[in-house]
């Protein structure tokens, strides 16, 4: 479906850039701030560690939910009214789980923050593309995509230091007022929205969503690509702490092998800017590439811990580029669908990522460390010759 609005020609402004950066950051950090909390709250609220994974499980669902049913109303709806809607419910669903009490209100409270962080994450960067003219769509999603990196990595750190210098409420109380703060900023900074072309109802808007996986070749290929990056990302930080907790590593430590991804968010902005100069091919290639041969310094993970840095600055870099490279192309055009397209693509992330964090464990069970090494590089090659399987297909579509 086309955009009967005027193409966009004027660059977006640098400071409106970094501020649909930062906010995806800070929204998407919500998601992730439990996790180095759980112990803590399994103590508090009286589960067991085995039962506190329903924290981040209630998270979870509400991050599928926000994907299939909340997302794709930024191609419904007016998108700013829509976002401070939004950001508005999630700062106040973060001071209800500031305060609650019980296992049940704790577990809804994690899942309405997983359902509107979620819902804002991935609603601003489908608003970034919409503002942001053709010519520069691939270089502003991949600065939004890279404040996504950095908050959810950095939101472990951040958890885990306000939590030890106050308590695990604290944390929600800081992150409600975020929101807060942000919320303002948003309201007097965002853009308006393009209109819609055509009214949909809800129904209507979410059956749309099969007809574009039908019948957009770039979407699947894409969305496929998504599916093996990200269960080769999960596959490598599920099974890390296993052999590093081997070798005596505090959670702090293990945690912190996660901060060095940031260097690959940096180079997310470049590999969008690539795609944005018709180079979004080769990047892919090059990626694809590094990502194979990240598996071979990571294979080291269990005797020397230089090797295991590089690769994970490799594995990071080489998956942002992919990702980034794959939402500038279904972004590429004009439209009036960027929410569905950016929901329908998320979907198949949450598959992979479930699929890898499965696979890993069962490995490293059966195999150890070097046996996940080896099941992440034979994914990394299944994802290489799926592209270049399905090049000449996606270049006719273009």
């Amino acid at each position: 479906m086309r955009d009967t609005n005027p193409p966009i020609t004027t660059a977006l402004p640098p400071t409106l850039v970094w501020l649909f950066a930062t906010a995806a950051g800070l929204s998407v950090a919500n998601v992730y701030y439990a996790q180095p909390l759980l112990a803590t709250l399994a103590h508090e609220f009286g589960m067991t560690e085995a039962a506190s994974g329903m924290v981040i499980t209630a998270t979870q669902i509400g991050c599928a939910l926000a994907l299939l049913l909340l997302v794709p109303l930024g191609d419904m709806l007016n998108r700013r009214r829509l976002t401070l809607f939004q950001l508005g419910m999630l700062a106040l669903a973060l001071a209800a789980l500031a305060g609650a009490r019980s296992t049940s209100a704790l577990l809804a409270g994690m899942l309405l923050v997983g359902l509107l962080g979620t819902a804002m994450t991935q609603g601003l960067i489908a608003y970034a593309a919409s503002a942001a003219a053709s010519h520069e769509r691939g270089r502003v999603v991949g600065m939004a995509q890279g404040g996504v990196v950095i908050g959810l990595l950095l939101a472990r750190t951040l958890s885990g230091v306000v939590a030890d210098v106050a308590d695990w409420r604290a944390v929600y109380i800081v992150s409600a007022s975020i929101a807060g703060a942000l919320l303002l900023l948003l309201w007097r900074m965002l853009p308006p929205p393009a209109l819609p072309q055509k009214k949909l109802a809800y129904g209507a808007l979410l059956l749309s969503m099969l007809a574009m996986l039908k019948h957009n070749k770039v979407l699947r290929v894409r969305g496929m690509l998504a599916l093996l990056m990200f269960a080769v990302f999960n596959i490598f930080w599920s099974a890390l702490v296993l052999p590093l907790t081997a070798q005596g590593y505090t959670h702090t430590a293990i945690g912190a092998f996660g901060l060095v991804g940031v260097i690959g968010a940096l180079g997310a902005a470049r590999a969008g800017a690539m795609a944005d100069q018709g180079r979004a091919q080769w990047t892919t290639g090059a990626a694809l590439l590094l990502l194979l041969a990240a598996w071979m310094p990571l294979g080291f993970a269990g005797t020397a811990l230089w090797p295991l840095i590089v690769g994970i600055i490799a594995l990071d870099l080489a998956g942002q580029a992919i990702h980034v490279t794959n939402q500038s192309l279904i972004f590429k055009d004009d439209s009036d669908a960027h929410s569905r397209l950016v929901a329908c693509y998320m979907l198949f992330y949450a598959v992979g990522s479930g699929l890898g964090a499965i696979a890993a464990t069962s490995v490293y069970a059966l195999a150890g460390w070097h046996g996940v090494c080896a099941l992440g590089a034979a994914v990394s090659l299944l994802a290489l010759l799926f592209w270049r399987l399905t090049l000449p297909a996606e270049k006719a579509e273009r």
